[in-house]
């Protein structure tokens, strides 16, 4: 097993399931409680892409689009144009 963020994020799950269970034995769900103590706290699902930049190109396409959409409010129509504005 890989320690990736989604694998700690999917073996934690497993555990609380197992947790929540009501047909588990107590000694499982004292072992899913002890690995989920060991565990990081919260890790973050996607977190190794949040430092990637975006591009400013699909951003603002991003933006017009929701700009020419008539199903955003006008203030979110302002509020696109704005950042738009200041791209």
């Amino acid at each position: 097993m890989q320690n990736t963020a989604e694998d700690i994020s999917n073996a934690a799950s497993g555990h609380k399931a197992n947790l929540s269970n009501p047909n588990t034995s107590s000694d499982s769900k004292a072992h899913s409680k002890d690995v989920l103590d060991s565990l990081p706290s919260q890790p973050h699902y996607g977190a190794e892409d949040q430092n990637k930049s975006k591009n400013p190109n699909q951003v603002a396409g991003g933006l017009k689009a929701a700009i020419n959409n008539p199903q955003v409010t006008e203030e979110g129509k302002k509020a696109a144009q704005e950042k738009l504005d200041n791209l």
